[in-house]
């Protein structure tokens, strides 16, 4: 196999699978792994993957991501709740960071136009929040999730990682209480815990649909978390465990 079409298989192996490791790469394609490893920081510096520990991932967004449009739509009522309950959390001159959720571009939507800061890595909220002459934006930049409207990947990470915020308002793909919050790629995953990483309060906006679920990629523990916001078909044992976790539990 020529260098090139080991290239191209790796490019194809990744983009079907999502991610891949670098032992099973080096089976496939029937070389070291030390090659592999030469490979990967190659196709990664034209773009075309992104290495992570012990093997890649791929850069274009899985299928398995709701399209935004759908996500607007989906609990809608119960999402606008939360939204409402999440914003007087916000004070004037806050630093704050929202996620691509579309929760967080219903508080977008009705921010006051008070002095605040916000960094965000979704283009919505951006545009949402670009009519209010008091809030300054800044937004990440980096890979656009065209599913998602929102910017993942090395660059987005490296951007979040040069702020430190006060309160961090983010949603995910589920909430499990032994694996915690998980989203449904890497990607995702790997943003949001950058996000909790720079920021002294953690608020997770989930509404009742994402308990119990255990999505493809871990986010964070929730012992991470210094606050949940959630609509009122909660069940109460799961409230209770929450509370005995030490996480401040708000029902709307």
């Amino acid at each position: 196999m020529l260098v090139a079409e080991r290239y191209e298989k790796i490019v194809q192996l990744v983009n079907e699978r999502g991610s891949i490791r670098v032992t099973e790469l080096s089976e496939l394609c029937e070389v070291t792994e030390e090659t592999i490893r030469r490979d990967l920081g190659r196709l990664e510096a034209e773009g075309r993957l992104r290495r992570s520990h012990g093997g890649a991932v791929s850069v274009k967004e899985p299928q398995s991501e709701i399209p935004y449009a759908e996500r607007e739509i989906t609990h809608a009522e119960e999402k606008r709740r939360i939204a409402e309950e999440a914003i007087k959390r916000i004070q004037p001159k806050d630093r704050i960071l929202l996620d691509a959720s579309t929760t967080a571009w219903y508080m977008a939507a009705i921010m006051p136009d008070i002095p605040l800061t916000v960094l965000t890595n979704s283009i919505k909220v951006a545009i949402e929040l670009s009519s209010k002459e008091r809030i300054e934006v800044i937004s990440t930049g980096g890979i656009l999730a065209q599913r998602s409207l929102s910017y993942v990947g090395p660059l987005a990470e490296r951007s979040l990682e040069a702020y430190h915020v006060n309160k961090v308002f983010l949603s995910c793909k589920g909430v499990h209480f032994e694996r915690g919050i998980s989203e449904s790629n890497e990607l995702q995953a790997r943003i949001k815990e950058r996000m909790i990483s720079i920021a002294d309060h953690v608020v997770l906006l989930a509404d009742a649909s994402k308990f119990g679920v255990n999505a493809f990629a871990q986010v964070a523990n929730l012992s991470s978390v210094s606050e949940l916001i959630t609509d009122s078909r909660i069940e109460q044992g799961i409230a209770a465990q929450l509370a005995e976790r030490n996480i401040a539990v708000t029902t709307v």
